[in-house]
């Protein structure tokens, strides 16, 4: 897929890995709509942005992804205002063993509404043209070894499987530690909870593992767009091997004789 002229919507697009999409997006020539629940942040981001870019090119949503009415309501005001909607990237993400129910909500069930909310919008099934939805999980998640980490990690990594006549291909990007302001979270208790006598374990392993930076993140969203060949694809990215893939195998279906 060509990234010029289309329309995406980036969850958690304020800060981090989230900004570098909408940047790198933009220098693609796509039009971005720019979802985040911290409106300080939000308002930032398209102010910086706008002095890059054209400012029609950019839409500020405020929404909490965990609020199941935002979230739709926030589809429907990106087509409303853009016309449509040809790539999603659901990558709004929180760590709070604490609160772990809004961190599920958030990290999981939020990247499974917002599929679905896509698929409404661009399955040829439902009348739309098509178009890519990138789920965001992370390597580093489930070395943190928590329990809510690992759940939404492998979970995500699940959904990402053919979509047989929608039109619309599916991936996943897994990255390492990135140098984004959730890291910090480690060293706070109310984040960590019950883990935070873990956190000079995590600091040990971020200097052996070594920590990416957001752009060489967006470089693998734009492979994952514009290589149309890339279906079901589990993008892995370190720091010790660049961007690569999950290799797996796939097991033959056998209809069943009767």
């Amino acid at each position: 897929m060509h990234v010029n002229g289309k329309v995406a919507l980036v969850t958690g697009a304020a800060q981090g890995i989230g900004r570098a999409f909408a940047e790198a997006l933009l220098h693609k020539g796509a039009k971005v709509a720019l979802v985040d629940w911290n409106l300080e942040a939000g308002v930032k981001c398209k102010a910086a942005l706008d002095e890059q870019f054209e400012p029609q090119k950019t839409f500020f949503i405020q929404c909490d992804v965990a609020d199941q009415e935002q979230l739709r309501d926030t589809f429907r005001k990106v087509v409303d205002h853009f016309g449509r909607l040809d790539i999603l990237v659901n990558n709004a993400g929180v760590n709070n063993e604490k609160n772990w129910e809004k961190t599920v909500q958030i990290n999981l069930v939020s990247v499974i509404s917002g599929t679905y909310l896509g698929l409404d919008y661009m399955s040829k099934q439902n009348g739309g043209e098509g178009g890519i939805i990138i789920n965001m999980s992370s390597l580093a998640e489930s070395t943190f070894g928590t329990v809510c980490g690992s759940f939404s990690n492998h979970a995500d990594e699940t959904m990402a499987a053919n979509l047989m006549n929608s039109g619309v291909r599916l991936n996943a990007i897994c990255p390492g530690f990135v140098n984004t302001p959730i890291l910090e979270s480690i060293e706070k208790e109310e984040n960590m909870g019950q883990y935070i006598e873990y956190k000079d374990h995590i600091k040990d392993m971020m200097k052996f593992y070594g920590i990416l930076d957001p752009s060489m993140i967006a470089s693998g969203l734009i492979t994952l767009i514009e290589d149309d060949a890339l279906n079901g694809a589990i993008m892995k990215i370190t720091t010790s091997k660049g961007i690569h893939f999950q290799d797996y195998e796939t097991t033959p279906f056998h209809a069943k004789t009767q």
